[in-house]
């Protein structure tokens, strides 16, 4: 499996707070932050969940 690298685009402010866990769980905090993750199931639905929320690419 590949990599995939995570950035936040948009703010978590005034989201439900399944999204807010969501990001903290991939390890998002701040905006503007990126992260890398392995492309399994699990990363990709969490991915999924916040999708307008944040940008991805492969790494």
């Amino acid at each position: 499996m590949g990599k995939i690298k995570v950035t936040q685009v948009k703010s978590s402010i005034k989201r439900p707070q399944n999204q807010k866990r969501t990001l903290e769980a991939l390890g998002l905090r701040k905006l503007g932050q990126q992260v890398v993750h392995e492309d399994t199931p699990n990363i990709l639905g969490m991915i999924n969940k916040v999708k307008h929320l944040v940008s991805t690419e492969e790494a």
